[in-house]
């Protein structure tokens, strides 16, 4: 059941979104107002009986819906929006700002002049959230995910997977977009895995919208999807890392465990990864801030490939001299 305070809000602004949207048809208007048609129907009659002091016919407010479409005979003066309070301009600001940093879900540009509408439109005096022309440059994939989306169309993709340290090249065919810990990620059937993944907006490298409908399976687009812990195939490393390196457990989604670390400050992780040759490069690029401290490959295997790699290293740098 609607909450009353959100339906009387709900109420409040309709009579001004009709009377800008003549003729909108009412499954449309249900969209843009985020409830269902039949919640609608129930908003507009509940509309049928309010109106100015009087409460007769010429005084109620007339909305005309009967054909599916509505139109607005009387709005009794409700011609105009509320204004936003200063309290609920800073709500929308910050949401908005997390859409803006979230990168590739929305146009960052249209997010930064809806900020400086809404600012204007509370009448801030205070410095703007955000300065139009210093909003990041957005990833050159994200326009052609987003049209794909919105279109239904497969899209060919060039993806980068960290734990892999490869990149590969596949057709999708999305389903939507998720806003996951603040980041963009593509919903859509792969067709070569034959299963439904999410791709993260930043590590496609490029996207091409094909001539060609998304026909994702029915049975698969209807459910919810959940964030992937890690593939139950691949092994499994704990290592330990040093608070200045903890973006390695976002970056390359390693699953953070309560176990004790043995240095302060430090974290441990459980970290899925594809070869043990990878996992030693990523070992030895970080110079003991990220420490391994078992595996599902023998430590002592991972060890030496990672010795090896610093002789090889050191006889390239004497050999140079």
């Amino acid at each position: 059941m609607t909450a009353a305070p959100t339906r009387f809000s709900r109420l409040l602004a309709m009579v001004p979104y009709f009377q800008a949207r003549q003729g909108i048809e009412l499954a449309e208007a249900a969209r843009d107002l985020g409830v269902s048609e039949q919640q609608l129907t129930k908003d507009l009659e509940q509309l049928f009986v309010c109106g100015l002091p009087g409460h007769v016919g010429g005084d109620l407010i007339d909305i005309q819906f009967w054909d599916g479409f509505v139109n607005v005979q009387f709005t009794a003066g409700m011609d105009h929006p509320l204004r936003l309070t200063g309290t609920e301009a800073n709500v929308l600001l910050v949401a908005l700002r997390m859409l803006l940093d979230s990168q590739g879900a929305l146009d960052g540009d249209a997010i930064a002049r809806a900020m400086v509408k809404v600012e204007a439109a509370a009448g801030s005096t205070r410095a703007m959230v955000v300065d139009v022309d210093s909003v990041p440059a957005e990833h050159p994939a994200s326009a052609a995910l987003r049209t794909a989306v919105a279109d239904r169309r497969a899209v060919r993709l060039r993806y980068y997977t960290p734990s892999r340290d490869e990149v590969t090249e596949r057709i999708v065919d999305p389903i939507r977009v998720e806003l996951v810990d603040g980041h963009s990620y593509l919903d859509a059937w792969c067709r070569e895995s034959e299963g439904r993944r999410l791709f993260r907006f930043d590590r496609v490298q490029d996207a091409h919208v094909l001539d060609e409908p998304s026909r994702p399976p029915e049975e698969v687009a209807a459910q919810p999807i959940s964030m992937p812990t890690h593939d139950e195939t691949m092994p499994v490393a704990l290592i330990e890392v040093d608070p200045d390196a903890l973006w390695v457990i976002e970056y390359f989604q390693a699953r953070q465990l309560a176990e004790p670390a043995e240095k302060a400050g430090a974290v441990v992780a459980a970290l899925t990864y594809a070869s043990p040759e990878w996992l030693a490069r990523l070992l030895q690029g970080f110079g003991g801030r990220v420490r391994l401290r078992s595996s599902d490959t023998p430590s002592d295997k991972v060890r030496a490939l990672i010795a090896e790699a610093a002789a090889a290293a050191r006889a390239r740098y004497v050999g140079e001299r």
